[in-house]
């Protein structure tokens, strides 16, 4: 890797970092030493890029400083065409067109050197999916995710019965050929997964649900966490 390369992606490393991070970490993601860490991060502080770093804790990059969006390595070009590529075969419409309009939008940007891994990539995705009829409008549940309103939900089990819902609605996911509503249930007080081919009507309510939709979110990962924790202990004591 050239030196330059290397600088950049150290700032990289630091940018997207929660916590401090260690010259024995970066050492070894960017497979160099750590006495040229010590030299290119000292080089970094001499050009006034703003990274704090204490001995045996790590480095930090601090707020206010950024570089311009794209510019991307070969490797993030594919990464983003090829989760472009999934959405444009998996998401709603809107998302769909977002998808198209995003690789669009890299080949226009990227440098000509470039481009072809944009337009000729060498990653791809299956096929899409032949989705079946939803009574949900994709674009607007996300809408509501955003500003943490409920929904009232006409949901058919797979054994052909009908209840009524209304959920706090907080995550959409995607099976290997399926979409998952995942909400929190007032009738049931739990989180549930509704697929989404399955809920024949829904109304989009202006009540808020309490607290932030980050929140709820957090809470769900935190549930399957200890679920998928519960399992691993099960499975070791048999």
């Amino acid at each position: 890797m050239r030196r330059a390369d290397r600088l950049f992606q150290i700032i990289q490393v630091l940018r997207r970092a929660s916590r401090p991070v260690t010259a024995d970490a970066l050492a070894a993601e960017l497979e160099t030493s750590k006495r040229s860490i010590y030299r290119d991060v000292a080089d970094l502080m001499a050009q006034r890029v703003p990274i704090r770093g204490e001995a045996g804790i790590g480095y930090v990059l601090e707020g206010g400083f950024d570089m311009p969006p794209l510019m991307l390595t070969s490797d993030e070009i594919e990464a983003a065409v090829l989760g472009a590529q999934w959405v444009a075969g998996r998401g709603d419409p809107a998302l769909v067109r977002a998808a198209r309009d995003l690789i669009a939008k890299i080949a226009a940007t990227v440098p000509e050197r470039l481009r072809t891994v944009v337009l000729e990539p060498a990653v791809s995705t299956p096929p899409a999916w032949h989705n079946a009829v939803e009574g949900l409008d994709m674009a607007q549940v996300r809408a509501w995710i955003h500003a943490g309103r409920k929904l009232r939900l006409r949901y058919v089990a797979e054994d052909g019965s009908e209840t009524q819902r209304i959920v706090w609605p907080c995550l959409v996911g995607y099976r290997e050929s399926t979409r998952l509503l995942v909400a929190w249930c007032e009738t049931r007080e739990d989180f549930r997964s509704f697929r989404t081919d399955r809920v024949a009507e829904a109304d989009f309510l202006d009540d808020r649900y309490p607290g932030r939709p980050a929140q709820l979110r957090a809470r769900w990962f935190s549930q399957m966490e200890d679920r998928r924790a519960a399992w691993e202990a099960k499975k070791a004591a048999q």
